[in-house]
């Protein structure tokens, strides 16, 4: 009341302020009579809190499948693969020089490939046997790198001598149970040819080195044998089967393929990286897309728990709405505190799960080998699954979209019922009290 006896109005408070912050929170904190209530936003928050962690983690494992397997496979295999269409490849070292000298090709590598037969001392195996000179091993990071024993140097044979040496996969020298320096007896149809037919060609090769790359159909199936060796061994004279083209950037192969194929200065076949893996990736993209589209159901049956809950707090607090509505606060001012009461919970619910994902996709292998050893099983089968360990690659911008459709998700399951707190009428909520 002022000095002249006039009504004073209370001063006005603009939109968020610490009034309707106040009130929002307060309606957070569960009293002994909204029990049910605070309980059904706690499973509201922990739904939000599991499906966007679900979210953050599968979509993490998907984008480490897929880089995980793409290096493997382009660690060995080409982008581009070169073949001889009209004549034998017999100039290969021409064209690999011409196609070294394009821009954005890496290396150009000479190979021999033929299927075989393995033995060892415990069993057999079918295998690929290809053929590389000793600097172009070298020269892939992927192979060169992951030896588990013995070494590459030296693998080239001395002139006038038999290249009898050959690397072979851990998992391959595993199962024929042999290591570094013992005998693997390689067998293939493509023997001599002689009156009575073609016989097979039976050779035993010593084991120089073994390696690990971590796909499991590599470490199983390769077979490294000496350029010239192989070239021998499967009656191919001074040809090759084809040349690997590595480039700086495999997604770049589409513009670059009419470049390296005029730079070879003949008639070849060429297949490029996504041509051979077409039916792999084409699938792996379509369940990662699925699987987004699945686990975002969680957030929005989570999302629709917070509507639940806030239709019954304001059915629960008509008599408090009523009063503040009498002591002038605006339907504005109530929406307000109901949309920051529920949005909080989504808020929370969202960061907790940004962090526990974001902890699991970490610690992803550590957790497999952790239940592998509690449950005695092999959570992550290398022969299923091609790869030896659990990848978990978080994309920025993939997580970010996780965290917004929850955070959006969230904030649209709060506007319905604040719609309807703000629609009270106080004069009808006061009634029946």
């Amino acid at each position: 009341m002022a000095s002249d006896g006039t009504a004073t109005l209370p001063p006005k408070t603009g939109p968020f302020s610490r009034f309707e912050r106040m009130i929002a929170l307060r309606y957070l904190r569960a009293r002994r009579k909204e029990t049910f209530i605070s309980v059904i936003a706690g499973f509201s928050f922990l739904g939000i809190m599991l499906g966007v962690a679900t979210l953050i983690v599968v979509m993490a494992v998907m984008n480490g499948f897929r880089a995980e397997l793409l290096d493997k496979i382009l660690g060995i295999n080409g982008h581009l693969v070169l073949q001889a269409v009209d004549r034998p490849f017999d100039d290969y070292r021409d064209v690999q020089t011409r196609v070294t000298g394009v821009d954005g090709v890496e290396i150009a590598v000479p190979f021999v490939e033929g299927q075989a037969l393995a033995s060892g001392t415990n069993a057999s195996n079918g295998v690929v046997v290809r053929g590389m000179s000793e600097d172009d091993l070298l020269s892939l990071p992927a192979l060169s790198q992951s030896l588990r024993g013995g070494t590459i140097d030296g693998f080239d044979p001395v002139e006038g001598e038999p290249g009898e040496t050959i690397i072979i996969g851990s998992r391959l020298a595993s199962q024929l149970g042999v290591a570094v320096g013992d005998s693997v007896t390689i067998v293939t149809p493509r023997g001599s040819v002689t009156p009575f037919g073609v016989t097979p060609r039976i050779k035993a090769y010593q084991v120089q080195a073994i390696f690990e790359i971590g796909m499991s159909e590599y470490d199983l199936v390769f077979v490294f044998m000496p350029l010239a060796e192989a070239q021998a061994y499967f009656n191919m004279g001074n040809t090759v089967s084809g040349v690997d083209v590595y480039v700086e950037d495999p997604d770049a192969i589409g513009e670059m393929r009419a470049t390296i194929e005029n730079a070879a200065q003949r008639s070849l076949f060429s297949v490029d990286w996504r041509q051979r893996n077409l039916t792999f990736f084409a699938a792996l993209e379509v369940e990662r897309n699925v699987m987004f589209l699945i686990l975002t159901m969680i957030v929005l049956v989570a999302a629709l728990n917070v509507v639940s809950g806030m239709i019954m707090l304001v059915k629960d607090k008509g008599r408090d709405i009523a009063i503040l509505r009498t002591m002038g606060a605006s339907r504005g001012a109530i929406m307000r505190v109901f949309v920051m009461t529920g949005a909080s919970i989504g808020l929370v619910g969202t960061a907790c799960g940004f962090v526990l994902g974001t902890i699991i996709c970490l610690n992803a292998e550590n957790i497999r080998q952790l239940i592998s050893t509690l449950t005695r099983t092999e959570l992550f089968s290398p022969e299923l699954y091609y790869l030896s360990r659990l990848p978990a690659d978080m994309d920025p911008m993939e997580t970010s979209a996780i965290l917004i459709i929850a955070l959006a998700l969230s904030l649209l399951a709060t506007l319905y019922p604040a719609w309807r707190a703000a629609k009270l009428d106080p004069v009808e909520a006061l009634r029946y009290e």
